[in-house]
């Protein structure tokens, strides 16, 4: 695998050449011209950017989504948030899965709750409604909704379509609110980067290895960060579509802002045997196309990976493992103490036997496992064989019930059954910590998107902890036919059918709603007693006080630290109930800490001294009158901050930034943001996304900071923010930043969050 230092042309699709006067000249010998800036117009992913910008620069852009896909973790927040802004009618249609809260074993009737609220929205404001267990969201929308050269924005982290031909997005739900009032998704037009394939993978090879070799290349260089990713190249042809999905989908972990394939006649036959063959579109790059960098790959060096705990980046071919266990098991052990911070004892080499790793669970599930291919060729390497009594155990669930029928039809189904396998419905649970979790200290190896820590399942606060490394199917199926001990599909001989997938359309006509865009505005919406409104919020004041409540110095903080997944996913209707969990993984004193400083922002609010209601505020207040005598109780704000150094890589929920609000902050302080959708959650919700260079921070956990006139610096777009630290007394100041924001963005977080803007903006006609 090669990244190019700088950017790369590519000429007729098949011809490389670098950006140096090497590569230059050589396209002079070919007796090919090629200006950049109209080069750079020839990628498949501007002409598509482009086709929906409605800004009319080509470098600010302002796009409008074809159509929108949400699950029930999201949508009941984005639609509360939309009907308190005016939400009439879905302008475009929107699509409400729900695979995440399918299983009501939490929180008793809550879950169906948010469903049956579900379904009565689609009905009263004209959407689709995906019943549980019929398809993960994003096997749903390959089947029903993508289309050649359309944009698709989703309100979960993997919303990727590109190797059908579609760009999609994975978002916070203000940005699907923004969507349904006719507002717009606004940015930077992105760099794009070449994905180059040549080759052809060899058996037992499958398409998660391909995506973890991409991963454990350029994720800690950052070299797709918030760019599109663009695969190319003659090894696509050699390439089946599930092949092409399963990469697509795990583009995500790159950081990359979304993605995009040239198509083929596969992807052609791929529309027709899901009955759509109008939605297919031949897209390739111009004659010459310019990018801002390169990957090569040749496929045929691709091996069976695995992405070691905890994270997908983490990652080695399973021959590397196997060869070099005791070290790389011994560099697992040093990650975890960095990512567990110390709170449980964790190891991985007591599952060493006889000079072998033993694995106790295997998974292949979700948008990522799930698909027809994987499941036919796990089949295929396991027909006949035993996963063993002892305790191994291995769950299969297909992304959709049709993929689930037609591997009935086909025999497959019965195949892995025999087995022991157990098979299931489409549930994307084992990927976010809501099923099949491992007894304590299990090691589970799943082809499903995430390993980050309690994706399995476990609570570090109550001691417990298992562990994920993620693998392709193939690879775990030879490790289920191995009855547990870890196994790299080139390791067995196997044959595998490739047998033709059938599509069955009625499965989702006879259960799917489908308003067909007419809304009904007679028809009632359905509460349950946990759905409840956002709690008001104030707009930005003219100086803040923050009391710094977190402090997190890991490497990377992902969303699931920030607000866990597993079963708080039943309280994401209740803003603030769910708030209750923030950081419990991490920090769990933050809540508490947060919720002190809440009494004075309050008290402030009823226009009463915050000294009494919180004392030490009192002190605060001496000290800055030392320097500034004007800030009283009538001008200031008082709040939570949080520092981490890198937060927000993971999931795109919104309720990673809300919760923070909810609870009384105002900003998070970061050396800088993992990715764009974090940052613009906390926009959306009026926080402050503050940078600081690294180095020795000039606060600490407990300290107080102000930030004096931040109101005017957002207005006045400046990007260098005077702030204080308060301590001892005195005031001792430093410099906050803040990276570049449109006019939008500076007026929602002044008006203190999304709701309130559009509030705003409608009251004013």
């Amino acid at each position: 695998m090669k990244l190019f230092e700088g950017g790369a042309y590519l000429v007729n699709g098949t011809e490389v050449y670098a950006d140096n006067a090497d590569g230059v000249g050589q396209m002079k010998k070919a007796q090919i011209t090629a200006d950049r800036t109209s080069a750079k117009k020839g990628t498949i992913a501007y002409g598509i950017l482009t086709d929906h910008n409605t800004s009319g620069s080509d470098e600010k852009l302002q796009i409008k989504f074809d159509k929108l896909t949400s699950h029930d973790i999201t949508y009941v927040g984005i639609i509360q948030t939309a009907r308190a802004s005016g939400l009439e009618k879905f302008p475009i249609p929107y699509v409400l899965t729900n695979c995440h809260n399918s299983l009501c074993a939490v929180g008793g009737t809550i879950n169906e709750d948010d469903h049956m609220f579900g379904l009565s929205c689609a009905k009263r404001y004209g959407g689709i409604y995906v019943p549980p267990h019929q398809a993960v969201i994003h096997q749903y929308a390959r089947e029903a909704l993508s289309g050649g050269g359309k944009m698709i924005l989703g309100s979960d982290s993997h919303t990727r379509y590109g190797a059908l031909g579609t760009m999609a997005m994975g978002e916070g739900g203000p940005e699907l609110v923004k969507q349904l009032l006719g507002r717009t998704y606004d940015i930077d037009m992105p760099d794009v980067v070449a994905i180059y394939l040549t080759g052809n993978v060899n058996p037992g090879v499958g398409p998660q290895d391909i995506a973890l070799a991409i991963i454990g290349e350029v994720f800690e260089k950052g070299y797709v960060k918030n760019k599109i990713m663009e695969f190319v190249g003659p090894g696509v042809a050699n390439l089946s579509v599930d092949y092409r999905i399963g990469v697509d989908v795990m583009t995500t972990e790159t950081t990359c802002l979304s993605s995009i394939w040239v198509t083929d006649d596969k992807v052609k036959e791929y529309y027709e045997i899901h009955e759509r063959p109008e939605d297919y579109k031949e897209l390739r790059p111009q004659a010459v196309a310019y990018y801002d960098g390169m990957i090569e790959i040749d496929l045929s060096t691709i091996r069976p990976m695995i992405a070691m705990p905890f994270h997908p980046s983490n990652t080695y071919t399973i021959a590397e493992l196997k060869a070099n266990l005791m070290d790389i098991l011994d560099d697992v052990e040093k990650r975890a103490a960095v990512s567990l911070d110390g709170q449980v004892d964790f190891t991985l080499k007591d599952k060493v036997r006889d000079g072998k790793l033993y694995v106790d669970q295997g998974i292949i599930a979700g948008c990522a496992g799930g698909g027809f291919e994987n499941i036919t060729d796990a089949a295929d390497i396991l027909r006949g064989k035993s996963i063993g009594p002892d305790e191994f155990t291995l769950s299969v669930y297909p992304a959709s019930t049709p993929i689930y029928m037609e591997l009935v039809k086909n025999g497959c189904m019965a195949d892995l059954m025999e087995t022991g396998a157990i098979v299931k419905t489409a549930f994307c649970g084992p990927c976010f910590g809501a099923g099949d979790t491992p007894g304590n200290n299990g090691f589970s190896i799943r082809h499903s998107t995430r390993n980050f820590p309690n994706r399995e399942g476990s609570k570090l606060q109550n001691g417990q902890i298992a562990s994920v490394a993620l693998m392709d199917a193939r690879s775990i199926a030879a490790t289920a036919a191995n009855k547990g001990y870890l196994t790299g599909a080139d390791e067995i001989d196997a044959s595998y059918g490739k047998p033709k997938y059938h599509f069955d359309g009625r499965i989702y006509k006879n259960r799917v709603f489908d308003s067909k865009g007419v809304a009904d505005p007679s028809a009632e919406v359905r509460f349950g007693p946990n759905i409840k409104d956002w709690p008001a919020m104030v707009e930005l004041p003219e100086n803040l006080i923050l009391k710094v409540v977190a402090e997190i110095h890991d490497p990377v903080t992902t969303t699931d630290e920030l607000i866990p997944s597993g079963e708080t996913s039943s309280y994401r209707s209740n803003p603030l109930g769910l708030a209750e969990f923030t950081l419990s993984r991490k920090d769990p004193a933050y809540v508490g800490k947060a919720k002190e400083v809440q009494k004075a922002q309050r008290a402030v609010e009823a226009d009463s001294c915050p000294g009494e209601a919180l004392p030490e505020i009192h002190d605060v207040m001496d000290a800055i009158h030392t320097k500034f005598p004007d800030i009283k109780r009538r001008n200031i704000g008082i709040g939570s901050v949080i520092f981490a150094a890198k937060p927000g890589d993971g999931s795109a929920r919104e309720q990673a930034a809300s919760c923070q609000k909810v609870l009384g902050g105002w900003a998070n302080i970061a050396n800088e943001y993992a990715t764009k959708r974090y940052r613009s959650n906390l926009i959306n919700w009026g926080m402050l996304p503050f940078i600081i260079e690294k180095g020795d921070l000039p606060f600490a956990n407990g300290d107080y900071i102000l930030v004096p006139e931040i109101k005017k610096a957002v207005a006045d777009k400046l990007s260098d923010i005077p702030a204080y630290v308060i301590k001892d007394g005195g005031l001792t100041a430093f410099t906050l930043h803040l990276d570049a924001l449109t006019d939008d963005e500076r007026e929602i977080i002044t008006d203190g969050c999304l709701i309130n803007y559009y509030k705003r903006i409608c009251s004013a006609g």
